[in-house]
């Protein structure tokens, strides 16, 4: 078992338990995320659903974010990541929100933030929580993988 796959299985366990749902918005994990909650038996009693918000235009489109919603944040920040936990968690009538947006590589980001750099965000039940972690390599797929454990670890440590 990976470790993604470890960590999907204790957030499903719990999630289900509790009768509560989840909704993801994921940037640089590409997907990685809501593919190790579905690979879960039983993912439709608690994932309702997710978005792949990897430019400005998935983000209007998919989540109805305006450009004015975004004055004075950046992506790749940890505002960022909690507006889109927020909005996702709303739009999809999910107990909790997930997301991550980062800088996968083998380049940073237009902001200045080396590959590797990624925060997440998990809203939900009256709690908002945030992390920014840098894994200081350049490895695209290897970095894609650790935001996906990264994110699904720090649900499954809020939801504990």
């Amino acid at each position: 078992m990976t470790e993604l796959s470890r960590l999907a299985a204790i957030v499903a366990q719990r999630l289900t338990e509790r009768g509560e749902t989840l909704a993801v918005a994921e940037c640089s994990s590409g997907g990685l995320i809501s593919s190790a909650l579905l690979a879960m038996p039983g993912a439709s009693k608690f994932y309702v659903g997710g978005a792949l918000v990897y430019t400005a235009r998935a983000r209007l489109t998919l989540l109805d974010i305006p450009q004015k919603a975004m004055d004075g944040l950046r992506s790749a920040s940890e505002p960022y990541a909690l507006l889109l936990a927020r909005v996702v968690g709303k739009n999809l009538k999910a107990t909790w929100g997930l997301s991550e947006t980062g800088a996968a590589g083998p380049d940073g980001n237009r902001y200045g933030d080396a590959a590797g750099h990624a925060c997440f965000a998990v809203v939900g039940s009256g709690r908002e929580v945030s992390l920014t972690i840098e894994t200081g390599i350049d490895d695209r797929e290897a970095n894609m993988r650790r935001f996906a454990e990264q994110a699904l670890a720090l649900l499954a440590e809020t939801l504990s």
